[in-house]
């Protein structure tokens, strides 16, 4: 199955997805790639707000697209493997039956699969700029994100191993 079609489906339901893919095997090459594709998206949704900033304040955008980069391509995806290692410890004394690669799988998903939202926050960041828009925006993609997170994470910490 394609996973746009995956990614449709977990705003339906993150925890049936989260399971559907743990059916699958660990697969630590198809985590990477979640992390990776999201955190990509990600970096893509920030160019219309770094334009916006970079006109209105003089800043050279090159510079500020190669933070960004640096930022989203290279650290964060490090950052989101440490955060799943925490969630996996938090689970673990919380007497969960999940595994490392379920919690690495449920938090790189839930970025990926709330990415289109993410995306909308950056069109709104550099169309509309800062203000109650921005601000909804954001309240939702962190809602969704977290829904997607806390729900695959129960589904993968209930699963028998």
């Amino acid at each position: 199955m394609a996973v746009t079609t995956d990614i449709v489906a977990t705003y339906r339901g993150p925890a049936a997805v989260i399971r559907k893919l743990l059916g699958q095997g660990p697969r630590e090459d198809r985590a990477l790639v979640y992390v990776m594709a999201g955190c990509l998206i990600v970096f893509v949704a920030q160019l219309p707000r770094l334009s916006r900033e970079a006109h209105l304040t003089g800043q050279e955008f090159d510079m500020l697209v190669g933070g960004a980069l640096l930022a989203w391509i290279f650290i964060m995806p490090l950052v989101l493997y440490v955060l799943a290692f925490v969630a996996r410890l938090l689970g673990r004394v919380l007497g969960g039956h999940g595994t490392g690669y379920g919690a690495r799988l449920a938090l790189f998903w839930a970025v990926l699969a709330s990415s289109p939202v993410i995306l909308l926050h950056g069109l709104v960041a550099g169309l509309i700029g800062a203000g109650p828009a921005l601000t909804s925006v954001g309240v939702v993609w962190l809602s969704v994100f977290g829904w997607f997170w806390v729900g695959g994470s129960l589904a993968q910490e209930r699963a028998q191993t």
